[in-house]
């Protein structure tokens, strides 16, 4: 049984390394049922390839950046910006007067 799962932690590394990726490993790696990754694919949300007219190909970066968008800032972050627009704006009222 160790042996099993020693075979399947090294092919889950190798996956890892593939550039490009089939339909379903696209899916896989994106945590995505395969009816919602054809949804995504048939309104154009996530870019993909089809050589021959058919099979779905995806590139892992452009995945990653999918996945990646619309980042969520935080707190200490909203904080700073807000701080550092409050600070523009007085600078900018007192050089007015």
């Amino acid at each position: 049984m160790e042996h099993i799962k020693e075979v399947l932690d090294r092919f889950k590394d190798l996956y890892l390394l593939k550039t490009v990726f089939l339909f379903e490993e696209g899916c896989r790696y994106c945590g995505i049922s395969p009816s919602k990754m054809y949804k995504h694919t048939s309104a154009n949300n996530i870019p993909y390839y089809k050589p021959e007219g058919k099979l779905i190909y995806f590139k892992r970066e452009e995945l990653d950046e999918w996945l990646l968008r619309n980042r969520q800032s935080t707190n200490e972050e909203m904080q700073r910006t807000a701080t550092s627009l409050s600070l523009k704006r007085n600078s900018s009222k007192s050089k007015k007067h």
